[in-house]
C-alpha cells in the first residue's frame, strides 16, 4: 500500500525526530528516519500547516477594500504527552540546547507501521517533516488524569510532504 487515498482516523499518528542537517530530498529524510527518536505517549498533535495570513488593500474610490496573501508566518506547534520524566527528559535536553532537528509526523491507521528503506510498506501513510527548535516543555500535574506535558517547537522553514510511497518511489503526494 502506499499514500493514504480514502477519509481514514491516524489514531496511530506518531512524533519521531533526528538530529541531522535539514534536507527536503525525499531519500534522505528515509535514510535520516532508519532509526529515530520516537516521542512516545503523545496526547495531542497541533494542526500542521501554513496558516493564511490575507491582508485587506484599501482601493481609492470603491467601498469595500480587496484582499490579497500576504507572507504567512510559520506556526508554533505545541505537543502535549502523557508525561513520563524517564521518556521525555530528552526533549528537555533539546530546549536547554536550543538544538534544531527534523521532526516527522507520521499520519497512520495502522499501529507498529513498518516502512522499508524504499518507503513501501503493508499499510498507508503519509509523513510531514520540518527543521524545529524546542522552545517550551511544560509540566501539568493531575490529581484525577495522568500527569502531561506541553512543549512547543518553532520552525525553521517550511513543511515538506505530505510525503508516501505512490507504488514506485518515495515521493510527495
Amino acid at each position: 500500500m502506499a499514500n493514504i487515498s480514502s477519509l481514514t482516523a491516524v489514531k496511530f499518528t506518531s512524533l519521531a525526530y533526528v538530529d541531522t542537517d535539514r534536507t527536503d530530498v525525499a531519500a534522505d529524510l528515509l535514510v535520516a528516519f532508519a532509526s529515530p527518536n520516537e516521542v512516545s505517549d503523545v496526547r495531542e498533535f497541533p494542526s500542521m500547516g501554513t496558516p493564511a495570513n490575507i491582508v485587506n488593500v484599501p482601493v481609492y474610490g470603491q467601498a469595500t477594500s480587496s484582499q490579497i496573501g500576504g507572507q504567512a508566518d510559520a506556526p508554533t506547534l505545541e505537543f502535549t504527552v502523557n508525561y513520563v520524566p524517564t521518556a521525555h527528559a530528552k526533549l528537555d535536553v533539546l530546549r536547554k540546547e536550543s538544538t534544531e532537528v527534523m521532526w516527522r509526523v507520521r499520519l497512520t491507521d495502522v499501529d507498529g507501521l513498518a516502512v522499508a528503506a524504499d518507503g513501501s510498506s503493508a499499510g498507508q501513510y503519509n509523513d510531514i517533516y520540518f527543521a524545529g527548535t524546542v522552545q517550551s516543555l511544560e509540566i501539568t500535574p493531575s490529581l484525577s488524569d495522568a500527569m502531561q506535558a506541553t512543549f512547543s517547537v518553532s520552525i525553521n522553514g517550511d513543511f515538506i510532504g505530505p510525503m508516501g510511497h505512490d507504488g514506485t518511489s518515495y515521493a510527495a503526494v
